[in-house]
């Protein structure tokens, strides 16, 4: 599909400016970690039980390295996302982090600086010519503490080419047989094993080889349901939680049936209802086919911050609560559609002591539906503690 480029001069004023941000308005809880853990699809018990928690690392409650995303109001995208292009739709196209160290307990307040970074229009088989915009945000909590960094690429594109390109064989959910399910759930008890039998101990990087094969991920089948318990877990979509920004998404090129009232702090004073993405405006697509087929995909699809999210638990929860996700990238080749599953792996490529003394491992890592479909291809550099050297050895 070829096409006129986009016109996307208007977003140049915006680089490196920050943006105006949506404050959290009350301190994180424990519910809000947990809440999150669950709709992640990610059993680890230092994010939830607070037994396991007491006795391990931080003696309490802590929340995923994924968490941070979840204290912003737009899913990491508003900085990918600035500027005119229009009658345009928008999915997200990947995302970069880096990690710093501090953890985000209950009682922490966390701050996101939004940043645009730079953008480049290339010719895509889906949309023809498409923009792909990155834009940085930097999470920081209570003390100043840099928390995290994410780089999110958003793809804009004109919205007549998403509906052309929906493909008809593809709108109904895959039928799982009984047996099929039973299957899949003993498939998912692997990586809960590994959680489970790694606990509170140390995964060390002495014991870790090139080549190493990370313990197989398998969730799902998705659904309308699950993208819904998705979507409330971030925090901005319960009502009241943020002091939110005023945007304009009509003035931003999104066609009037996917712009509303999404997230506009006016109108949740007056009818909150329709200013819930699940139900109204540019989200709305992933819970229902209608509006989904409007922007390209085949039916109810899930979001791409919580592929970015679920990429970053996997890693995290190999690592152990002695180890941490220092970098990763994550690039987004296919939505996790309604009725499909998902399967992470990943692979040790490299082993190394960075400038900072740190003990890395480098990972590929690659996500698929159960037809092999790829849906997020990444890298990503995992810390692990180093064995303590024994007396008298040399």
């Amino acid at each position: 599909m070829s096409s006129k480029p986009l016109d996307c001069s208007d977003i140049d004023q915006y680089l490196g400016k920050p943006l105006e941000s949506s404050p959290i308005r009350e301190p994180i809880a424990n519910n809000d970690i947990r809440r999150w853990v669950h709709a992640m699809h990610y059993p680890n018990l230092s994010h939830y039980d607070p037994a396991f928690s007491a006795a391990g690392r931080w003696g309490k409650l802590v929340a995923p390295q994924s968490f941070a995303i979840a204290t912003d109001d737009g899913h990491g995208a508003a900085p990918a996302c600035v500027g005119c292009i229009t009658n345009s739709h928008l999915l997200f196209g990947g995302d970069e982090w880096w990690f710093y160290g501090p953890r985000i307990f209950a009682g922490d307040m966390v701050f996101n600086q939004r940043i645009p970074f730079d953008y480049v229009v290339k010719e895509t088989k889906f949309a023809g010519s498409t923009c792909f915009q990155r834009g940085d945000n930097n999470y920081r909590n209570q003390r100043g503490e840099m928390i995290a960094k994410q780089r999110s690429t958003a793809i804009r594109y004109r919205a007549e080419a998403g509906g052309q390109s929906v493909n008809p064989d593809e709108m109904e959910d895959p039928v799982w047989g009984e047996h099929e399910l039973a299957a899949l759930e003993e498939r998912k008890l692997g990586w809960i094993k590994m959680l489970r039998d790694l606990a509170h101990e140390a995964r060390w990087w002495d014991d870790i080889n090139v080549g190493d094969a990370l313990t197989e991920r398998v969730f799902g089948p998705h659904s309308i349901a699950s993208f819904t318990t998705e979507w409330r877990a971030y925090l901005v979509n319960t009502w009241g939680t943020m002091n939110l920004r005023k945007q304009d998404l009509l003035a931003m090129g999104f066609t009037p049936e996917m712009a509303g009232h999404e997230n506009d702090p006016d109108m949740q004073l007056i009818n909150p209802e329709v200013t819930d993405g699940a139900y109204f405006g540019p989200s709305r697509g992933h819970l229902f086919p209608r509006w989904a087929r409007k922007i390209g995909m085949p039916r109810a699809y899930g979001y791409g911050a919580s592929m970015g999210s679920w990429v970053t638990d996997y890693l995290a929860g190999w690592a152990g609560e002695h180890g941490m996700v220092v970098h990763s990238v994550a690039n987004y080749r296919g939505p996790a559609l309604a009725g499909d599953t998902t399967i992470q792996t990943a692979e040790v490529v490299g082993k190394n002591r960075d400038d900072q003394g740190r003990d890395l491992v480098q990972v590929k890592h690659k996500m698929a539906n159960q037809n092999g479909t790829v849906l997020c291809t990444g890298t990503a550099e995992i810390q692990l503690p180093k064995k303590p050297a024994v007396a008298g050895s040399p």
